[in-house]
């Protein structure tokens, strides 16, 4: 299976938004240790340098078995993608339970820093699965993932391939409509993932209306 060469630009683009979404479990850290799980500034000190050694070693992304690059780039997302989930449970249960040792904003703060975290983090599973991605081996064994507009219109897009941005469009149209605008998953990975990032979504969407509703009530 031939791997398409990325942009500098693309990658620094993605690594950017990495560093992102692991400042916001940072802010949601700060918010309250109550809405994290585990030794948090362990976890966060971990993503910082797997993130910073992502990024050194990037120029040996398409050396072929190049093992630590493309197992810090998957362990480094599942890190990511199990704490966000687990700030979302910890911050739906303060919501529920009526906790009084966090306020209406700061549950909102951090229920929005959530779901920004969210379409980050699955624009970079997409990435991945569907493209290079962070590690630079693709792995998935299927050719195509998900099959864009441009890929149907062969003769206006000749040679057209997917870049991060177009993913990061892709996870955030899920995140808000719960369904694609420009594209189809085709394969279980791409669906189970879309499934998953929909799902999160639409909770913490309710929990971002219920307890905005209850801010301005008071």
């Amino acid at each position: 299976m031939q791997i398409r060469p990325i942009g500098k630009h693309e990658l620094i683009l993605a690594e950017a938004v990495l560093l992102i979404a692991i400042l916001l479990q940072i802010v949601v850290r700060y918010i309250s240790h109550e809405l994290t799980f585990g030794p948090q500034y362990l976890i966060i000190a971990t993503e910082l340098a797997l993130a910073i050694s992502i990024g050194f070693t990037s120029t040996k992304r398409h050396v072929k078995r190049h093992i630590f690059h493309r197992n810090s780039s998957i362990f480094l997302l599942g890190l990511i993608s199990v704490a966000n989930i687990s700030s979302f449970f910890l911050v739906a249960r303060s919501l529920i339970l009526n906790v009084q040792s966090i306020s209406g904003y700061e549950l909102l703060a951090s229920a929005i820093a959530i779901f920004l975290t969210n379409i980050i983090i699955f624009a970079l599973w997409y990435w991945e699965i569907d493209s290079p991605g962070l590690s630079g081996s693709k792995w998935s064994k299927n050719d195509k993932d998900f099959q864009f507009t441009q890929q149907d219109k062969t003769a206006d897009f000749a040679g057209w391939q997917p870049t991060f941005i177009d993913y990061l469009y892709l996870s955030s149209t899920n995140a808000l409509n719960f369904a694609p605008a420009d594209s189809r998953p085709l394969t279980p990975q791409a669906k189970s993932l879309m499934g998953i990032q929909a799902l999160i979504s639409i909770f913490t969407l309710a929990l971002i209306i219920a307890r905005s509703v209850s801010i301005l009530g008071q």
